[in-house]
């Protein structure tokens, strides 16, 4: 079920100095909502417009992380993460539905493409060094270990990037993709849903902020908290998301930046920064890491599923299309970016079925999404099969390096225990 039968449960023992924490959210919702009225109604120079969107954003995702782990009490922690990973992609959906309704094609599988590799091949990799950092005095951490039922994103991630092996045949975008797609999401959602709350013996981690929502008397009190942070939070993000992009893309453009390349990865960087600055705030506590992890996963399961199948539907409802069954065609060009992300999503994906996540993995991430970030284009000499684009070269690079982690580690996988251990969860779900 979605929510806990313990909405009545005792609250626990409240942080040190209440009133301060209290003073800390009124001041983030008071100026994250006055970040957000003021670039909306005011025309700033960009450079002062970019930096108050990037202090309401601030505000926003720092205030939806701890809203997020106290509402890992109420409602299984993947579903509140994924929740949250819903708000913060909200940004990036505004971006690509611009992006579809003025029908420009070559731009939207940029933006697309570029959001779901700078998520994995940046974010992933930065967690584990947050993480390692702030661990230091103790030793670099070999691994993020993640929980068992976190087989249930990692699975999620797999089938729903598994779909672009289907776009790519086809080489088209139609609205029954949007079809599967969509129910991939739901049926997401409603397994994350049917998990278990965290036992309230597991607060005692918790940091002052949720610790005193958790600590509010009456249940009521607490619930409303968690709303208001929620709502404050997402209704922040959408509201500076345009005013954000559109004040950067005039700072690229004068810097000689070329529109591509701001949509594929300036304007993906900037619609992410809320899902990267929650999962690094999580990435500083090792109990968080795993969490941390799971936000990027459900914010790249959203892109997969509910980003691309709002494509062909702005498409086909814009004033330039040919009808609502409008279908967006693809060049090789756009085959290409596809191809990569699906073969970066592949390798995140082996990464994590022996649910632990490496500094090997880590390192051997950013190093291949650096390559392809910094280079794109035809390499001097043809490769037999491959040809010499280096991005068809590097996915099969990802494609080898898949196979190779699961071939080493297979002993240790735990897939099927883990997969069992989460199906029973579900299916033992209170009604």
């Amino acid at each position: 079920m979605f929510i806990s039968d313990r909405m009545s449960a005792p609250a626990i023992a409240p942080p040190a100095r209440p009133g301060r924490i209290a003073a800390l959210y009124v001041t983030f919702i008071v100026g994250g909502t006055a970040g957000a009225i003021l670039v909306n109604s005011m025309e700033l120079p960009p450079a002062l417009a970019a930096l108050v969107c990037f202090s309401a954003v601030i505000f926003a995702a720092l205030a939806i992380s701890w809203g997020a782990e106290a509402a890992q009490f109420y409602v299984s922690q993947g579903f509140a993460v994924a929740g949250v990973a819903l708000l913060q992609v909200m940004p990036e959906f505004m971006v690509e539905a611009v992006i579809a309704w003025s029908g420009k094609v070559d731009l939207m599988f940029a933006n697309a493409t570029g959001s779901n590799r700078l998520l994995i091949g940046l974010g992933w990799p930065f967690i584990y060094v947050v993480a390692a950092l702030s661990a230091r005095g103790k030793g670099w951490p070999k691994e993020i270990r993640l929980r068992r039922e976190n087989i249930t994103e990692v699975l999620a991630l797999l089938a729903s990037s598994s779909y672009y092996l289907v776009i790519i045949a086809k080489q088209s975008l139609a609205w029954y993709d949007a079809l599967v797609l969509g129910t991939l999401f739901i049926l997401y959602f409603w397994a994350l849903g049917r998990l278990p709350a965290e036992s309230e013996s597991e607060a005692d981690e918790l940091l002052a902020p949720p610790r005193y929502i958790l600590s509010r008397p009456r249940a009521s009190t607490r619930i409303i908290w968690l709303v208001v942070l929620i709502v404050f939070g997402g209704a922040v993000m959408v509201a500076v998301a345009e005013p954000f992009v559109h004040t950067l893309q005039i700072v690229a453009v004068e810097l000689g930046i070329s529109v591509f390349v701001f949509v594929q990865w300036v304007a993906p960087f900037l619609s992410e920064f809320p899902e990267k600055v929650t999962a690094f705030y999580w990435a500083r506590t090792v109990k968080l890491a795993p969490m941390a992890v799971m936000n990027m996963v459900s914010s790249t399961v959203s892109q997969f599923t509910l980003l691309v199948a709002m494509i062909p539907l702005v498409y086909g409802a814009s004033p330039i299309s040919h009808g609502l069954l409008a279908t967006v065609h693809m060049d090789p060009s756009h085959v290409r970016e596809i191809f990569l992300s699906w073969a970066m999503t592949l390798y995140g994906v082996a990464c994590l079925l022996k649910l632990r996540f490496t500094r090997g993995n880590a390192l051997l991430l950013f190093a291949l999404w650096l390559v392809q970030f910094l280079y794109r284009g035809d390499l001097p000499f043809n490769l037999p099969l491959l040809g010499n684009h280096v991005h068809i070269v590097l996915g099969w690079v990802l494609v080898l390096a898949a196979v190779i982690e699961v071939a080493v580690n297979w002993k240790h996988l735990e897939v099927r225990a883990a997969a069992a251990h989460a199906w029973r969860l579900i299916r033992h779900a209170e009604a």
